[in-house]
């Protein structure tokens, strides 16, 4: 394969092509000269005749066989290599826009030359010719960036940006350099450009930390129930061994005990399958006013018990979305069950089922789940799709809450592509709403709805 030429050599062809007429002929100012040096050696110091002419042929063979550049080529050849050390080609354009992070290219000097789409879309207000450090403030960045144009040797760092969240990033940053340039000899050469490529880490680190808390959080709910069973299975089988009355005391809050483990592992392989297939849209449809008065006639006894009365306000006619109907049944469940758990003190609980007023949400339908109890503190709403956590810890182990709930029920609805919005006020009772695609949002459904 034929190699390009050395953008500071001349072109092999070029030489071969060169004549001994076309050599003379860009020599022709020199042979005048010794022409007339020749001419006037032999007028005014009597060089004898044939001494000149000799060294006139000698100057002619010179200038017509031994290859030479043109100045205008070597203007030419230089400033083609300035134009290449100065800008990147569009090989590397077309190369840097199909990665799909943001990229900057910058030369030895820090000058920004080149950004792909992505980092146009993050970064705004970036453009070449301005500084790398208008757009990448990190410290920690631009000193590897120096160190990179210094040592010519690539780098990865990774930091922190704490304002206005808090988001983890990567960047790799490489030199690079053209062929035929310095550096690619091994001689010391400030890179041609560097090539700064950044990832997002956000994301992973957020899910790293979701799951060690996950974990820590799950084993400590554990660990309390178990400990409690161990102590009473110690206490029946000593001090308590012959005392029926305390025996049957304990065996009460051992089952107690050994049911809160159960809830607390169903919830956990709940959240564990639904987390498995989140990317996975529903295929399903379904009718949402049957899934939320099937989840009320269920819930009824407990609502008896409670002495809580359910007001149901659902449409006449069906409400089609797609979705998983058991996962819908267990967000429904989850959020009348503790409507009717955390606010029995006010006696009702209204389920509606209605398009909502908006505009922008004119293509949904909006399940909302209200009871008239103490309400929730304004502080710990955002928290309350979180794992484990709760309002009341008393309160709700006493409930049998397992702190997960709202975790499961914010996950469904993310692969449902819908969002929970929760409304509350101190003394007031509490308004969860759900809302979801409507079908007629929906492109290629299928036409059955499952029962």
């Amino acid at each position: 394969m034929t190699q390009p030429p050395s953008p500071i050599e001349e072109p092999a062809e070029d030489r071969q092509a060169a004549s001994p007429l076309t050599r003379l002929g860009e020599a022709r100012w020199i042979l005048l000269f010794a022409f007339a040096a020749a001419a006037g050696a032999v007028i005014v110091h009597e060089v004898p005749l044939t001494t000149a002419l000799l060294a006139m042929a000698v100057i002619v063979v010179v200038a017509c066989f031994v290859p030479r550049k043109t100045s205008s080529r070597r203007v030419k050849l230089n400033a083609q290599r300035e134009i290449r050390r100065m800008w990147p080609g569009t090989g590397m354009k077309v190369t840097v826009d199909a990665l799909p992070t943001p990229c900057f290219v910058a030369d030895g000097r820090g000058i920004t030359r080149y950004v792909n789409k992505q980092a146009l879309s993050i970064y705004e207000g970036v453009k070449p010719g301005d500084p790398l450090s208008f757009s990448l403030r990190a410290p920690s960045l631009l000193e590897a960036f120096d160190r990179v144009c210094t040592t010519g040797e690539a780098e990865k760092i990774s930091w922190i940006e704490k304002v206005p969240t808090e988001t983890w990033y990567e960047a790799h940053i490489s030199p690079i350099y053209m062929p035929g340039s310095a550096g690619q000899e091994k001689m010391p050469s400030l890179p041609d450009f560097i090539l700064v490529v950044i990832q997002d880490l956000t994301e992973n680190r957020r899910l790293e930390r979701m799951r060690t808390d996950f974990v820590a959080n799950a084993s400590h709910e554990l660990r309390t129930p178990l400990a409690s069973l161990t102590g009473f299975i110690e206490t029946l089988q000593g001090p308590a061994r012959n005392d029926p009355e305390a025996r049957d005391r304990f065996l009460s809050i051992m089952l107690d005990q050994a049911g809160r483990m159960r809830r607390l592992i169903d919830d956990i392989l709940s959240l564990s399958r639904i987390e498995l297939k989140a990317h996975v849209r529903p295929a399903n449809a379904v009718d949402l006013s049957e899934i939320v008065r099937h989840t009320t006639d269920a819930l009824s006894p407990l609502a008896s018990d409670m002495g809580v009365e359910i007001r149901l306000q659902l449409p006449d006619t069906p409400v089609r979305i797609r979705g998983d109907r058991d996962e819908l049944i267990q967000v429904t469940e989850n959020l009348i069950e503790n409507a009717l758990k955390y606010g029995h003190d006010g006696k009702f609980v209204d389920v509606g089922l209605e398009r909502p007023q908006a505009p922008q949400d004119a293509l949904t339908w909006q399940l909302s789940v209200r009871d008239y109890g103490e309400g929730i503190p304004r502080e710990h709403l955002p928290r309350l799709t979180e794992r484990f956590y709760r309002v009341d810890v008393e309160s709700s182990r006493a409930m049998k809450g397992t702190g997960l709930g709202l975790a499961i029920v914010k996950h469904i609805l993310t692969r449902h592509r819908g969002r929970l919005e929760v409304e509350s006020e101190p003394g007031q009772g509490a308004t969860f709403k759900v809302s979801l695609p409507a079908m007629e949002n929906v492109e290629g459904l299928p036409e059955k709805i499952s029962a």
